[in-house]
């Protein structure tokens, strides 16, 4: 699943003045550490503060992997994660380092259920 229609939707509340800096710099700390550690650069420029390019953090949950998740950073690792945890489901997210901006750009599942 896409999420750039949310992202637009939640730039524009923002310009708009519907929601502040709080509302959309929310990122965890964990989210943070995983962004400036493990981000995958874009290119792209934060589009609340425009001072950090975003990075893409991925994370895995499954019952086979951490309560926490896995964080991932190749499709190999997906791959090797759903061949030991059956069935997992990825969530790619959005993140300025700097301001904390983060959004959800895509989930999916992988891989089989174990029976």
């Amino acid at each position: 699943m896409d999420y750039r229609l949310s992202r637009q939707r939640v730039l524009k509340q923002y310009a708009g003045g519907r929601l502040g800096k709080l509302d959309v710099c929310d990122a965890h700390p964990e989210l943070m550490r995983a962004a400036r550690a493990e981000g995958r650069k874009t290119g792209r420029d934060c589009p609340i503060c425009g001072e950090h390019e975003v990075v893409l953090v991925s994370y895995a949950f499954g019952s086979g992997l951490p309560k926490g998740g896995a964080a991932v950073r190749t499709k190999a690792d997906i791959a090797r994660l759903a061949r030991k945890a059956g069935e997992i489901a990825c969530y790619v997210v959005e993140v300025c380092p700097g301001c904390g901006w983060n959004h959800l750009e895509k989930a999916f599942a992988v891989g089989q259920t174990r029976r």
